[in-house]
């Protein structure tokens, strides 16, 4: 782990969405003094973006909490990741949880999340977990640079895919359903290298606080996290060698995250233990101070 201002090897990826496989070291999704205690013991979990990084974490820690995982990737693209994922959560999961499945999917268009929700829920009955995590980004320097296929590619992927996942999920979910949401710090302090990405981020924050409020008597919750920098995938596919080698560095820690260090957050949101949260954004950014 990159601990005390320890950087990364300078690395890049020369097309997009990154790869783990391709990382060197690979992402630590697992911490070895974490300890289950069966939080999500019998849910039904869909995590998107569920093949690598924070995503890959998150389905990892929900298996060792009890649920049945299912998970998206971009199909013909990310099917290595996808596979070394399928069977980590093979290997992992309690004896009463079901199979995890992988559905690849482009996530932009409103047929395809359809598709995605009647899948888990043909596999599954039900689902009491959405974790909308799936996003791309790209390093941008000035606005002449945000075309408007660019523009349409990154918030359908980022943002109206949350909306059409949420619409279709909730006609199976039940009273006690959680949505988690991954924003970013970027929504709070502004990134002038990511200004696509940093506006869906913005519009994430602002879907998750009107979604909890329209859900609220229904009783489902819904609530984000915004993590600061996380040495993921995303980072060498859409930044170069040596962002990566200092990623982290403009944080109060001084380095960047680890996935497993954002995934308790998903825990603690999806589970019994944030019963008063929703609405809410948990921010483990490694001491940056937002205000939100």
């Amino acid at each position: 782990m990159a601990r005390n201002g320890q950087k990364f090897p300078p690395q890049e990826q020369q097309s997009q969405p990154g790869k783990e496989h391709l990382m060197n070291p690979a992402p630590q999704f697992m911490n070895p003094n974490y300890k289950p205690a069966g939080k999500l013991q019998g849910k039904v979990a869909l995590v998107t973006g569920g093949d690598s990084g924070i995503g890959r974490a998150v389905c990892f820690h929900f298996v060792k909490e009890g649920a049945s995982v299912a998970f998206t990737f971009v199909k013909g693209q990310e099917d290595k990741d996808a596979d070394d994922t399928l069977h980590l959560l093979l290997e992992n999961k309690t004896s009463d949880a079901k199979n995890p499945i992988a559905v690849g999917a482009d996530l932009g268009y409103d047929q395809n999340c359809k598709q995605v929700v009647e899948k888990v829920v043909e596999n599954f009955g039900r689902i009491d977990i959405l974790v909308n995590n799936a996003a791309e980004q790209h390093k941008t320097t000035s606005l002449d640079e945000l075309t408007e296929d660019r523009l349409d590619r990154v918030f359908r992927t980022n943002i109206f895919s949350q909306f059409f996942l949420c619409r279709h999920a909730l006609k199976h979910m039940k009273e006690g359903g959680t949505i988690i949401n991954t924003t970013s710090v970027n929504a709070y302090c502004g990134n002038p290298k990511m200004m696509d990405y940093t506006s869906t981020k913005g519009a994430i924050v602002s879907f998750t606080r009107a979604l909890a409020l329209q859900l609220v008597q229904k009783r489902i919750r819904v609530n984000g996290v915004a993590p600061g920098p996380v040495y993921t995938p995303i980072q060498p596919a859409s930044m170069d060698a040596s962002h990566v080698s200092e990623l982290g560095s403009e944080v109060p820690m001084n380095r960047a995250a680890q996935p497993y260090e954002i995934a308790p957050s998903f825990v603690f949101l999806a589970c019994e233990d944030s019963s008063y949260f929703t609405g809410q954004v948990l921010h483990p950014n490694g001491g940056m101070i937002v205000n939100a």
